[in-house]
């Protein structure tokens, strides 16, 4: 389990942390990558907050690196984590890690069918399997983060084109449940695919991991507490999700942290999202670039 340092540990100055994106010429349908290198060393501790993805973590750093646990797992070094992890913490001195977020139907084509993560945190050579170590000692030995950031889209480019895809259907559930930010019904969208709610919720739960219900669900809260963590009162976030009333908003973010809107609100792995995904917040506008942060970390395509 994670050390007592890791459990009492301090949450992270992003101030003394650098953040790096990757430059347009790298991007790849369905994928996000962003380089965090902590240029003074800092022990660290954070609880990671559910995201509409599943998120992997390659850890750059020489010596005991990353610490993480969840549900009574635990371990340390670079790891995967399926959608709508519960109580997942990561800790350490970090220098480097590149943390890529892959939606979950191309995380279905990288990493092969992920209903098996099922939101678990799992160490990153058992879900890779053969290659992981190689991989890793690759990302490593980049001379840059721009040579980083190709060599991974390389490699991931790679592993979806050895693997079929989901089905189109499971496919366009997804996207529509992204496009509606999670106000969607499952009656409405498996008469979009011309399929049974039973056979789209099945299809989908096990190619991606979760039900459509639940995804619906996850999406809406991650719009959510991105607008809590851009300074909207609880109630109007209730209100722009479309949750019923703000006590539906308390339940719904219950339920995925563990915490109340108003500490979700604060919650350092939301504040560094302006920031290590520029454009993906709802609190920014479309096609915006990086940004200093107020409480400054720094970003920079490079």
């Amino acid at each position: 389990m994670l050390s007592t340092e890791a459990r009492t540990g301090a949450p992270p100055d992003w101030s003394i942390v650098d953040v790096v994106v990757p430059r347009p010429s790298v991007w790849l349908p369905g994928v996000s990558m962003a380089g965090f290198s902590q240029h003074v060393p800092a022990f660290v501790d954070m609880a990671m907050v559910a995201h509409p993805s599943v998120t992997v973590l390659v850890d750059l750093s020489e010596g005991d690196g990353i610490l993480y646990g969840a549900r009574g797992r635990h371990g340390h070094g670079s790891f995967v984590v399926g959608l709508a992890p519960v109580g997942v913490r990561a800790a350490g001195r970090v220098g480097s890690c590149l943390q890529i977020r892959l939606e979950p139907a191309v995380a279905a084509a990288v990493l092969g069918p992920v209903g098996g993560l099922d939101g678990r945190v799992e160490c990153f050579e058992d879900v890779w399997g053969p290659g992981a170590e190689r991989v890793q000692d690759e990302l490593r030995a980049a001379g840059s983060w721009d040579a980083r950031f190709a060599l991974a889209a390389d490699i991931l480019r790679r592993r979806m084109a050895d693997r079929p895809p989901v089905d189109p259907e499971v496919a366009h559930t997804w996207r529509a449940t992204l496009a509606g930010r999670g106000r969607v019904r499952v009656d409405g969208l498996a008469d979009e695919v011309g399929w049974s709610r039973k056979r789209l919720s099945a299809r989908f739960h096990a190619q991606l991991g979760i039900t459509p219900k639940r995804a619906a669900r996850l999406v809406r809260f991650d719009h959510a507490a991105h607008l809590l963590a851009a300074g909207l009162a609880p109630a109007a976030v209730a209100f722009e999700s479309g949750y019923v009333d703000q006590s539906h908003l308390h339940r719904e973010v219950k339920a995925f942290t563990g915490l109340t809107p108003t500490a979700v609100a604060d919650v350092p792995w939301l504040a560094i999202d302006d920031v290590a995904w520029p454009g993906s917040s709802p609190s920014r506008s479309p096609g915006c670039g990086p940004r200093r942060m107020a409480a400054p970390g720094r970003a920079w395509n490079r």
